[in-house]
């Protein structure tokens, strides 16, 4: 049978299709051949909604029609579709490729990316749709031509004329990339190649006077080179705050109508309206978080992700497929040029540098932050001292506020982060969940962090107190001391319950907790990174590159040559952050990981479930592999788990026998309940490239 998108128009209409059923059992992880009775055949196509009878359940099932035929390989009888939901094509060929080769590389179902891809059906819009696109406007056989990039403000112009001149020449024919050699992007993107691309550690102005970072200028830029040549791109990033700085600089570069907004913030309607919009003729730039790397797109120029190791990249729902794996597999299979932008790399970033899958590209000429790491120095005004600020940075504080905003990057939100029992110290936890207790407000109930019932009536599990203290202090009461720390200067605070995109730029002082900093126009003051040891000192695999990647990213939102203060740090990573050598620090993290054959020098899979199911399924794999296994160990109401260490050549060979292990355990599960219509309860579930469980 051919594949989908090579499937040749069948005279008559087609009398076979192949439909991928929507059912999260693994045993269903395939497609099945119906007939097609006479009176569909002019409706079904490739990509369109069908419901379809399944035999072995006695029911009807929704899916999508993957395949047509004149005929099937199938020797017996086929059951007919029972209906056509829709003609709209909403599953693309490029799209079911990339969904079963993602599957196939996390051990789950392509059912499940594609419900990742393809938001539910949305009648109005496929009416409004069709109606659009019944009499078709005449295409144009010119692309239009994007408009000229912007300029950098005169702060980021310093030091950069010659080479802004010669972007501004080029761009008169084609689309630049301000802050880079031409022959660096737009020559690896009409090239089709990969790169891993260090951002412009600076803020600019666009023409509308708004300012973004220029990383969000760059991305811009790259999409404009594709979109040039008349291919479509798409623009990965972790939240709607770095969407927002894309959309703006897209803005700037291109006309609206080629840009499409794809991300889960949106309502289901308006996520079909811009997927329809994705899947037309024209070329256009496709924005969102990480769904948006499962964007139709048949002729893709360049895929950009931005801040890689941004855990929002990682996708909570079943195959639990990172975004920049998928990522890899869309270039891999349609040859398009692939760019890892960012600050700071992620580990997994480097590797691919280093083995030679990535180029490496730096910025032209080089700017290098005033970055100022402190340790061990005391403060001499006691406000400051509450406010954890030793006497150098509160002097930098102190001068630069009189000049604009200042910001303050703290560790945790709400006022005190954890609370700890006064007779024992033991952490307080809640009486419901055993979650620990918080107090996000100042005089405010304790609340638990994770259920939010409030300590009502609390006592110690331990040592049956009733007392707590505070243990750590937040963004708000950072906020207070603050305010006495610097009389007579507003106070922002801007974490995840007061999240601010944008100041102004009179003095004030910005406290925002890291991922929630808000951008100043030209950029802050000064900067200070405040908590810098308790950061580091969360249990994670992945910690010292997310505090450099955290740090980073504060620091790009400094203005030129304002110094950046790195509290009560030193050693290597400070040096890193200082000298402005970041992957340096993250290649050394990354030998380190070689030597103790931890992620993502190998890959991981985590296997858990009952201690008879965990047991076959490490028995089914290789020898060498199975000699790599940590565990099992028993792991709370779910039985036992597993780590499953291999090398990344052995990949496919271990998602091969862990899947079929999978299968067999839903389907001895399902045999064992009957005909009962209870939901069965995976006995065994397996999770690829999964850290966590190095946190433990």
């Amino acid at each position: 049978m051919p594949a989908v998108a090579d499937t040749p128009p069948v005279e008559g209409g087609p009398r076979v299709v192949r439909v991928m059923v929507e059912s999260p059992l693994p045993q269903l992880d395939r497609l099945f051949d119906y007939a097609v009775p006479e009176r569909l055949r002019e409706q079904v196509s490739p990509g369109i909604r069908v419901r379809v009878p399944l035999r072995s359940a006695g029911r009807i099932a929704d899916g999508f029609v993957v395949e047509v035929a004149s005929s099937s390989e199938h020797a017996g009888d086929l059951s007919e579709i029972d209906d056509v939901v829709s003609t709209v094509s909403v599953l693309a060929p490029e799209v079911w490729r990339l969904a079963r080769a993602v599957a196939d590389r996390a051990g789950g179902s392509a059912s499940d990316v594609v419900r990742l891809a393809v938001p539910p059906r949305q009648v109005r819009v496929e009416k409004a749709h069709l109606a659009a696109t019944a009499t078709p406007p005449e295409l144009s056989t010119a692309t239009p031509r994007p408009a000229r990039a912007p300029t950098p403000s005169a702060d980021e112009a310093e030091g950069e004329v010659e080479a802004e001149a010669e972007g501004e020449t080029e761009t008169d024919a084609s689309p630049g990339v301000v802050g880079y050699r031409s022959t660096d992007l737009v020559g690896l993107v009409r090239a089709r190649g990969r790169a891993a691309v260090d951002a412009v550690p600076l803020l600019v102005e666009l023409p509308d006077g708004s300012w973004v970072g220029h990383w969000a200028l760059t991305a811009a830029q790259l999409a404009a080179v594709a979109l040039d040549a008349g291919d479509n791109a798409i623009v990965a990033v972790p939240d709607y705050r770095d969407e927002e700085h894309v959309l703006q600089a897209l803005a700037a570069v291109l006309p609206p109508d080629r840009i499409v907004r794809l991300d889960s913030r949106q309502s289901n309607a308006d996520r079909y309206r811009a997927l329809l919009r994705a899947r037309g003729h024209e070329p256009v730039v496709v924005v969102g978080n990480r769904s948006v790397l499962l964007a139709p797109s048949a002729r893709l120029g360049v895929v950009v992700v931005f801040d890689d190791g941004d855990p929002s990249f990682g996708e909570p729902l079943a195959p639990y497929v990172h975004a920049r794996d998928t990522a890899l597999l869309r270039q891999d299979q349609q040859d398009t040029a692939l760019v890892f932008l960012g600050h700071s790399r992620s580990t997994d970033v480097q590797r691919l540098v280093e083995i030679g899958f990535l180029a490496e590209v730096r910025p032209d000429p080089r700017y290098q932050p005033r970055v100022v790491p402190t340790v061990r120095q005391a403060a001499s005004d006691g406000f400051a001292a509450q406010a954890r600020i030793p006497s150098s940075a509160y002097a930098e504080a102190r001068a630069a506020v009189e000049h604009g905003p200042v910001l303050i990057q703290v560790a945790s939100p709400g006022y005190s982060p954890r609370l700890a029992c006064v007779d024992c110290g033991d952490t307080a936890r809640c009486l419901r969940c055993n979650g620990p207790l918080q107090q996000r407000e100042r005089g405010a109930t304790p609340a638990c962090a994770w259920c939010g019932a409030l300590a009502v009536s609390w006592h110690c599990r331990t040592c049956e107190g009733t007392r707590m203290r505070a243990v750590g202090t937040g963004a708000s009461r950072t906020a207070d001391e603050l305010g006495k720390a610097f009389p007579g200067v507003r106070i922002i605070v801007s974490d995840g319950a007061r999240a601010l995109t944008h100041v102004d730029d009179a003095p004030a002082i910005v406290v925002a907790t890291r991922g929630a900093e808000p951008v100043a126009p030209g950029g802050y003051r000064a900067v200070l990174l405040l908590d810098g040891e308790r950061m580091l000192a969360r249990e994670s695999l992945r910690v010292a590159e997310d505090c450099l990647r955290w740090w980073a990213n504060a620091t790009a939102l400094a203005a030129r040559r304002a110094p950046v203060v790195l509290v009560g740090v030193g050693g290597a990573i400070a040096s890193a952050l200082a000298t402005w050598e970041l992957a340096r620090f993250v290649s050394a993290e990354l030998a380190d990981r070689r030597i103790l054959r931890f992620p993502p020098a190998v890959r991981v899979a985590t296997v858990t479930g009952t201690v008879e199911t965990v047991a076959r399924a490490l028995d089914d794999l290789p020898d060498e592999v199975r000699a790599e296994t940590l565990g099992p160990v028993d792991v709370e109401a779910t039985g036992v788990r597993a780590i499953v260490r291999f090398d990344y050549s052995r990949g496919h060979d271990v998602a091969l026998a862990l899947r079929s292990q999978v299968i067999r355990a839903a389907t001895d599960r399902r045999k064992a309940l009957g005909q009962k219509r209870t939901r069965a309860v995976p006995t065994l579930r397996v999770r690829f490239d999964d850290v966590e469980p190095f946190a433990d």
